[in-house]
């Protein structure tokens, strides 16, 4: 049996699906730029640094892969 999720998300992937590469991108651009207000805001925190604070997150307990070392040696 389907559920209502189920559903919801077969119709979002035909609508991403429908749209051009270039659509996507900036779907995804605006959805970025609403995330840093958002954490702007929640945080009381100016835009850039807001945006300073997610990229920084984003990094946060990444290493690098023995492939990337080897290129620095």
């Amino acid at each position: 049996m389907r559920s209502v999720a189920d559903n919801l998300r077969d119709d979002t992937r035909r609508r991403d699906l429908a749209k051009t590469p270039a659509e996507r991108v900036d779907q995804a651009l605006h959805l970025g730029d609403a995330d840093c207000e958002l954490a702007a805001a929640s945080h009381g925190l100016p835009l850039t640094e807001a945006r300073r604070l997610l990229a920084r997150g984003r990094q946060h307990r990444r290493t690098r892969s023995a492939c990337h070392e080897s290129l620095l040696a």
